[in-house]
């Protein structure tokens, strides 16, 4: 039951657009799952053949599929169809397509209804919101609260394009204190099948280009530490060009695409290295959050709200985008330090354990839907 126990249970309907699986769709079943722990009525609507849908049942997660891959009619009439069948209190809306169906199916449902859901709008990217008169209509009027993944993104709603700063919470995602925990090495490794690499650096992440796996790959070969194996966790749109590269490079047997992976927890413990050269579009990335729970050391960048959590010499090595040798520099310098660079990951992990938990997050989202239930207009 909820833990707020005098509080009713909420009904929550999360809408997902987006057909890919990455951080976005992740959070969004981690979130509907807690709240089911917690009480709650929870349903994703999501598009037939979407990514999400697929994953929903290993979250324990209840999904419906509906036409909201694009912005269409038959998608405003199907999720206000759904919204009529089954009625909620909530519609979290997460990708810019399923925002605007939504909008409009709770508008229509709002002229004629006695209860009508409130919407919420997640924003998981840094990705410039539009300035058009629509645009302001969807996020000031259509929109009870704007949560975004960082509070880089919600300076960035204030500062560009002059939201209400009330109306906007920044709920970074909470990662499973229990799951990912420090484990052994040695183990994971050989749990992975990488027990024979002498050094291992690795990112997890969707192979999307703003993720600058291919600095990585340009990196390797600078890198002056004898030994060093990468491996990639994730796929992705640019999965065939980084082969292609990689194979250019010739990097050969130095580099391992492990691809999807359900599990990314023992993978993460098999690193001595965690490395994420981000160059744009980011919230508070999940696997960096990931890492650092799991006191592996970490490199990345400053892009979007990495700064958040990513903090040079005190809790990450930190170089500037778009850069290789800033990053084979970094990589060496951490690998020749273990003792240095497990305190840095020490610091980081008590840094992000007391912030960013899984607990921490589904509390503050429960907060912020009882907030714009709480604003909603009586008719």
């Amino acid at each position: 039951m909820s833990e707020r126990g005098a509080t009713p249970p909420l009904a929550i309907a999360h809408t997902e657009s987006s057909m890919g699986w990455g951080g976005q769709e992740i959070r969004t079943l981690t979130e509907a799952a807690g709240f089911i722990s917690r009480g709650h009525r929870v349903v994703v609507y999501a598009a037939p053949g979407a990514r999400i849908a697929e994953e929903a049942p290993r979250f324990g997660v209840p999904t419906v599929t509906l036409p909201i891959a694009r912005k269409r009619p038959r998608g405003v009439g199907s999720i206000t169809r759904a919204l009529s069948t089954d009625p909620v209190d909530i519609v979290n809306a997460h990708s810019s397509t399923d925002a605007w169906l939504d909008a409009l199916a709770c508008a229509w449902l709002a002229r004629t209804r006695r209860r009508a859901p409130v919407l919420v709008r997640t924003r998981h990217v840094s990705i410039p919101v539009p300035r058009d008169p629509a645009t302001r209509w969807l996020y000031r009027r259509a929109t009870a609260r704007i949560v975004t993944t960082g509070a880089a993104l919600r300076d960035q709603l204030i500062r560009d394009n002059h939201f209400d700063a009330d109306r906007i919470d920044s709920v970074p995602t909470g990662i499973d204190t229990a799951r990912f925990a420090p484990r052994s090495k040695p183990a994971a490794r050989h749990d992975v099948g990488l027990d024979r690499a002498t050094s291992l650096i690795g990112i997890v992440a969707t192979l999307r280009s703003w993720k600058g796996h291919r600095f990585l790959l340009e990196a390797l070969p600078q890198i002056a530490h004898g030994g060093v194996h990468l491996v990639i966790v994730g796929d992705g749109p640019q999965r065939t060009a980084l082969e292609a590269q990689a194979s250019a490079l010739q990097l050969g047997e130095r580099i391992t695409f492990a691809g999807q992976q359900a599990d990314v927890a023992p993978w993460l413990a098999s690193l001595d290295a965690f490395v994420l050269p981000s160059y744009a579009n980011e919230g508070v990335p999940q696997a960096l959050l990931q890492a650092m729970f799991m006191a592996i050391p970490c490199i990345t960048t400053d892009a979007g709200g990495i700064p958040e959590i990513a903090r040079d010499g005190d809790t990450a090595r930190v170089v500037p985008p778009k850069d290789p040798a800033a990053l084979a520099r970094a990589i060496d310098a951490l690998l020749d330090d273990p003792a240095g660079s497990a305190r840095m990951a020490e610091r980081a992990r008590a840094y992000v354990v007391a912030r960013f938990g899984l607990a921490t997050m589904l509390e503050r989202m429960e907060d912020v839907f009882r907030r714009a239930l709480a604003a909603r207009a009586p008719r």
